[in-house]
């Protein structure tokens, strides 16, 4: 099945180490891979800078990544200007988004311009000098008549596909650990830290996808049995319950790996409504087993029939489960992020022999140390 909306092709200039990275024909699965340091976290904060910026709030995004200076390549002296233009297929049709955030004082970054553009029509300018994205604007803006039914329209298509579902932000176990608010249920956070809710809304609302979801788990995690969640107080721990016995385990009893897989399941079978048309995983193999990171890898290229995912990862046993033209290279020069589009027709004499993981091993496609 065709997905509905996607990122077809991006070109970032003066973001962190992607300084002039440009990648077109987007498949649907992509998996970044390359040595540590590559780059791989400033991709996955350009799409994390985007969301702000769809939601009003990239003035936030750069007061909390330590400033506009830190966003710039070797700081505003070396890149006063950082420019991005993307091309997306939206649910209604095609279109283009681009801008150029300059640096101005104190440490701020402000649209120098702003331009969109849908369907066969030109590049529409959206002006200068403001700090929040009017792209934006227009998309909330509301049926008012302030706006052209189409502007709107095209605002919401393109802005909608920057509502990019992720799991991209685990570090921080303990929030898995914490009583957690049941209202929060309308999608999985980037943390994990409304996991209890969300598996509430399925068990209410989907219990056969429920109980698929805690069959996933138990055939990694041995004994489990089914979450135990409280329907009658606003806020629950996320605790489970073993077939072997009667005794609630707590998340503090739960391993970071299996936290982490109880997220990575939920988010990779949740109903088509709780999903968004772009999803972002990062390094889902953390503290999980072989089998379990296969598992995860087949679940992704399930979901990505009908969405368009993003992995970045450093697992072997995880590329293994994609196809070679599916696999970006990232790789350092002199501080810059390049990316190495791979080719099948590159690699197709190792095929017979060799696995997409191995072929990466042997530094065959490069991204090693």
């Amino acid at each position: 099945m065709a997905r509905l909306a996607s990122i077809e092709s991006l070109h970032i200039h003066g973001f962190r180490s992607l300084v002039d990275v440009s990648v077109t024909d987007l498949p649907n699965a992509m998996v970044f891979i390359g040595p540590n340091g590559s780059g791989k976290s400033n991709f996955i904060n350009f799409f994390a800078m985007m969301s702000f910026m769809r939601g009003r709030r990239f003035a936030s995004f750069v007061e909390h990544q330590g400033g506009a200076d830190d966003q710039l390549f070797g700081g505003s002296r070396r890149t006063p200007r950082l420019t991005t233009e993307v091309s997306l297929r939206t649910r209604i049709g095609r279109g283009g988004y681009r801008f150029t955030l300059s640096h101005t004082q104190p440490d701020n970054l402000t649209f120098e311009e702003e331009a969109f553009q849908f369907g066969r029509t030109d590049w529409r300018s959206l002006g200068r000098g403001h700090s929040e994205a009017a792209l934006a604007d227009i998309a909330y803006s509301g049926d008012n008549g302030e706006v052209s039914t189409y502007d709107l329209r095209a605002a919401r298509a393109i802005m909608g596909v920057f509502d990019i579902s992720s799991i991209h932000d685990m570090d921080d176990i303990s929030v898995f650990r914490r009583m957690q608010n049941m209202s929060h249920a309308g999608h999985l956070h980037t943390a994990g830290s409304n996991l209890a809710a969300v598996l509430n809304r399925i068990r209410h609302e989907d219990v056969h996808r429920y109980r698929l979801i805690c069959r996933q788990i138990g055939r990694i995690l041995p004994g489990f049995e089914s979450f135990v969640l409280d329907d009658d107080s606003q806020s629950s721990l996320l605790q489970w319950k073993t077939k072997w016995g009667e005794k609630i385990i707590e998340p503090h009893l739960t391993s970071r790996g299996s936290l982490r897989f109880f997220a990575l399941v939920t988010l990779l079978n949740l109903p088509s409504d709780m999903l968004t048309d772009v999803m972002l995983i990062d390094e889902p193999e953390l503290g999980l087993h072989p089998s379990a990171v296969a598992l995860i890898g087949e679940m992704i290229k399930s979901v990505a029939t009908e969405q368009q995912i993003i992995v970045v990862t450093q697992s072997p046993r995880l590329v293994d489960l994609f196809d070679i033209d599916e696999i970006f290279v990232l790789q350092i020069e002199e501080g810059r992020t390049v990316i190495k589009r791979l080719s099948l027709d590159d690699y197709r004499m190792w095929r017979d022999e060799y696995t997409s993981g191995a072929l990466w091993e042997k530094n065959l496609f490069g991204g090693r140390p």
